[in-house]
């Protein structure tokens, strides 16, 4: 039996999970509408300053655990991660009338979309990884910045759609770098009764369903959603049902939503890309004023400005480089929990691998090899730290092996290596850490002396000198053996690459008609 937090519902997060949840909104695709047109339109009126008092802002981050940011690679740039979240609130009249769900109104609401954007440090793709709603997830500690009010960690798991009302967004920023150790630089929150004239202002954005569909049942549930077999295009009110079906497609789940979403999104990129201008610029001042007036973000995308700054860099990819994909998951009674696909396709973003696996490999093996600069000093002038990181969370550290690698580059002529006896670390692989440029070239070559890749040696603020940290890939001998490592995306993320303009959803059989 899954576990839930004290005073949290186990079905839903606010009720049983058959309670109907009429027209839920999800609100992601609001945000991406306004970054993407902002993006292709590209135009004066887009820093009229009135426009920024439309944006709410929001505390980045109310937890405690602070990931480190990502390390610069060989150009000096870093991957850009965004949360996207979709908030079920029904905190005004249009909202709830767009919304349905009356029994909801005014209630705490749920973050019941949350999608992470990855763009390349390179700018060359990005990657899409979808939460389900009722993920069972550890909500940390966190603070709301309004009242000051400590929402307590929570006892066991609960759903990650809950973290939204522990103080807010950042609370699920929070929880999605507890869960994936992804450093999150931002966050979009999306809470739109514009999104209906967005869907409009673009045209329409073709989808596909292969039967009819009716997503409506004998007890009312469904989105309202009325398709012909094949492809439509679909804007306005349309468009916000297909966003939220669920009943109709595939096994009505959360997660076959999730695919829908994928498809709408990959479709519009593709739209906004064939047709970069909207024909009338009052309805484009139109769109830019319910854009910025439907979300709240971090302080570091408070402004048209810095959003349009984001949007210059979003449409640098092509939409052959964008993947989406759905965290792998498996179920535990009526939610699901993370499986270990998913921590692979956590370390590939934090990794910043591609996920459409067309990253220049043999380019980047040879930039990763590729000599410093900075020319290494003779050996016998180096000095070196060797520290034990072969402490896992399931092995005690390998005793000894601080000195017997310190031992090792002292008959490779490294008279001044030695080890650190302050105790043992925690660390998957073998690093080379050193704090300054002007040390890189020693760094790189007491790592070629024993083997190490270059795309292991890192640059620190944590050390003062070069110090080889001997990870739990090497527990014995004197010989390092990198470790092979797939870095495919796993199957069970369903990946959807954003070129892709042949998927089309299936319909479950019970909600076709003719």
């Amino acid at each position: 039996m899954q576990e839930v937090a004290p005073g949290t519902e186990a079905e839903s997060g606010r009720g049983s999970r058959r309670a109907p949840r009429k027209h839920r909104m999800l609100r992601w695709s609001a945000t991406t509408l306004a970054v993407l047109i902002l993006a292709v339109a590209g135009t004066g009126y887009l820093y009229y300053r009135h426009l920024n008092s439309n944006i709410e802002q929001d505390d980045l981050n109310l937890g405690d655990n602070k990931v480190a940011e990502p390390t610069p690679n060989a150009a000096g740039q870093t991957p850009l991660n965004i949360l996207i979240i979709g908030s079920d609130a029904r905190d005004n009249e249009e909202n709830q009338k767009l919304g349905g769900a009356k029994e909801t109104f005014g209630s705490t609401p749920l973050a019941d979309v949350q999608m992470l954007l990855h763009l390349s440090a390179d700018r060359s793709n990005l990657s899409v990884v979808s939460m389900p709603r009722d993920t069972l997830v550890k909500i940390p500690k966190c603070t709301d910045p309004d009242d000051g009010k400590v929402y307590a960690a929570s006892n066991g798991r609960a759903m990650t759609n809950q973290s939204l009302g522990h103080g807010g967004p950042g609370c699920t920023v929070a929880t999605w770098q507890e869960l994936t150790g992804i450093h999150i630089d931002h966050f979009m929150m999306v809470d739109f009764s514009g999104v209906v004239s967005m869907a409009d202002a673009i045209g329409g954005v073709p989808v596909c369903v292969d039967a009819n569909i009716h997503s409506r049942d004998s007890e009312g549930h469904g989105s309202g959603l009325k398709l012909k077999k094949g492809t439509t295009s679909i804007k306005g009110e349309q468009a916000l049902q297909w966003l939220r079906t669920r009943y109709g497609f595939e096994d009505g789940s959360d997660l076959a939503r999730a695919k829908a979403q994928h498809m709408y999104m990959n479709s519009m990129v593709r739209e906004l890309r064939a047709n970069a201008t909207l024909s009338s610029p009052n309805k484009l001042r139109k769109l830019a004023e319910q854009a910025t007036g439907a979300i709240t973000v971090d302080s570091g995308l408070g402004t048209v400005k810095k959003l349009y700054d984001l949007s210059n860099e979003l449409r640098k990819v092509e939409p052959e480089r964008i993947t989406m994909t759905t965290m792998p998951n498996r179920y535990v009674g009526a939610r699901v929990e993370p499986t270990e696909d998913a921590e692979k396709l956590f370390r590939l973003v934090r990794e910043d691998i591609a996920l459409d696996g067309k990253d220049a490999k043999k380019a980047i093996a040879e930039k990763a090899e590729a000599a410093s600069d900075d020319p290494a000093a003779e050996k016998d002038e180096i000095g070196i730290l060797v520290q034990n990181g072969t402490r896992t969370d399931a092995l005690a550290a390998a005793s000894g092996r601080a000195s017997t690698v310190a031992g090792q580059l002292v008959e490779e002529g490294y008279d001044k290596a030695v080890s650190d006896r302050t105790g043992s670390l925690s660390e998957a692989t073998t690093l080379v850490r050193y704090p300054s440029a002007e040390l890189e070239g020693d760094a790189q070559a007491v790592a070629k002396s024993l083997g190490i890749p270059m795309s292991s040696v890192k640059k620190s603020t944590d050390v003062s000198g070069v110090t080889l940290v001997v990870g739990a890939d090497w527990r014995e001998g004197t010989t390092y053996k990198a470790p092979k490592q797939d870095d495919t995306t796993p199957k069970t993320a369903e990946a959807l690459n954003g070129a892709d303009d042949t998927a089309c959803m299936h319909v479950n059989p019970g909600f076709t008609w003719s």
